[in-house]
């Protein structure tokens, strides 16, 4: 689950990280949140100023192989790309999608 915001440009782009309890033990939390950290790097590499995004690893990313967690990962922030740049071209054009 992935939660994002658009801000200026001039501000660097931020992600976070919730991984419960219900995802595994200790280890496993851990080991999905490197895995996850990996991920944003190379996507803020990408995009490093605008965006605030909040990553919430849900209980089968504790099972996940790391090929299904990084396709996961990076088809989630793709979408809230998408989505944040349609509603800035939006308001630029004075409408409201």
């Amino acid at each position: 689950m992935l939660y994002g915001a658009k801000h200026p440009a001039s501000a660097p782009s931020r992600v976070g990280f919730i991984v419960g309890k219900n995802v595994g033990n200790a280890v496993t939390r851990n080991l999905v949140k490197r895995r996850l950290r990996q991920v944003a790097a190379g996507w803020v590499a990408a995009n490093p100023c605008g965006y605030d995004v909040v990553v919430r690893a849900l209980p089968p990313a504790g099972e996940a192989d790391w090929p299904t967690l990084r396709k996961d990962l990076l088809a989630c922030l793709g979408t809230v790309e998408r989505k944040l740049g349609r509603s800035d071209q939006a308001e630029q054009e004075g409408g409201v999608s």
